[in-house]
């Protein structure tokens, strides 16, 4: 799911937490890595805050939050849930066995188009799956995938439309071909300077 369309979703699991925080005892969790606005809120890309707990992975939520007071949530919120390797661990035994409302926003897939964390593994356990988009940035279409403007090959690099461009697949397509001639020109052209060095 693009960057830009998680932020959607982000904003509309925000809500949807504030709504039920207004009748139940509600939580919200981001993972530690994250650490873009600060720690101790989840913060949408217009400004909009919530305050939420920031934990290296679910399993210690319990005791961070406090067993009595975990006891008392009807809804647990989880934001960037990529990050969290024991996503559907927590999930499962949340919902399935303590009886909370989980809502989970996060991104199903990374910008090489394939799976990202274990979002995608806990589509069976939930009641309901929401998938947004963005638009693509280059013509207005649907962006159902996300493109990475850096250099940069690994997984998690944590960033907002600085790094990332919803795109469709057409632009997708051919932003990739782009980035491999560009790199292509720009190895050879390095291999040229050394050789006259």
């Amino acid at each position: 799911m693009p960057k830009i369309a998680f932020r959607i979703m982000h904003i509309d699991a925000c809500i949807c937490i504030y709504v039920f925080s207004l009748f139940r005892s509600v939580a919200i969790i981001k993972s530690n890595k994250d650490t873009r606005y600060g720690l101790d809120s989840i913060v949408t890309h217009d400004g909009a805050k919530l305050p939420c707990l920031a934990l290296p992975d679910l399993s210690s939520f319990r005791q961070k939050f406090g067993l009595d007071a975990y006891d008392q949530l009807d809804v647990i919120g989880i934001d960037e849930a990529q990050f969290f390797e024991d996503l559907y661990d927590f999930c499962r035994e949340a919902a399935d066995h303590d009886g909370k409302r989980v809502i989970v926003a996060g991104l199903d897939g990374n910008y090489l188009r394939r799976s990202f964390g274990s979002v995608l593994d806990i589509i069976p356990l939930a009641d309901s799956v929401t998938k947004l988009t963005a638009c693509c940035e280059l013509c207005g279409k649907r962006a159902f995938f996300t493109l990475r403007k850096t250099e940069e090959t690994q997984t998690e690099l944590i960033g907002g439309a600085d790094v990332y461009m919803p795109v469709c697949r057409q632009h997708y397509v051919s932003g990739q071909v782009v980035k491999e001639a560009a790199k292509t020109v720009l190895e050879s052209q390095n291999v040229q300077c050394v050789s006259y060095a």
